[in-house]
């Protein structure tokens, strides 16, 4: 006997629980902000993440300029809780005048 795929969902509520299914919490969770090479900005991205990560550890953070030095691309690394914890931070990300793109 071999299990079939689920069925994808129809509407709008079974496509929305299905996406969440997608990760299981909490989960190691890596992300890259970038944006203006500005002075600041690596400092503006860590208070954001902090606000929404409680036990963020700043040991994981890394920081690189880009080729021509106009964007600074800054990563971390946590422990995400859950779906609505990454929609409010990537929410508060993007929001950011400075950000250019939070992956």
């Amino acid at each position: 006997m071999t299990d079939s795929p689920p069925e994808k969902p129809k509407t709008p509520a079974k496509v929305a629980a299905y996406k969440d299914t997608l990760f299981e919490f909490p989960t190691e969770y890596p992300l890259k902000v970038v944006g203006k090479n500005i002075p600041g900005f690596e400092k503006t991205v860590l208070e954001l993440v902090s606000r929404h990560v409680l036990d963020f550890d700043h040991a994981t953070v890394t920081a690189r300029e880009s080729k021509g030095g106009k964007y600074l691309a800054v990563s971390v690394s946590f422990v995400a809780q859950s779906k609505v914890q990454l929609d409010a931070l990537y929410q508060d990300l993007t929001d950011h005048v400075d950000i250019v793109w939070a992956l």
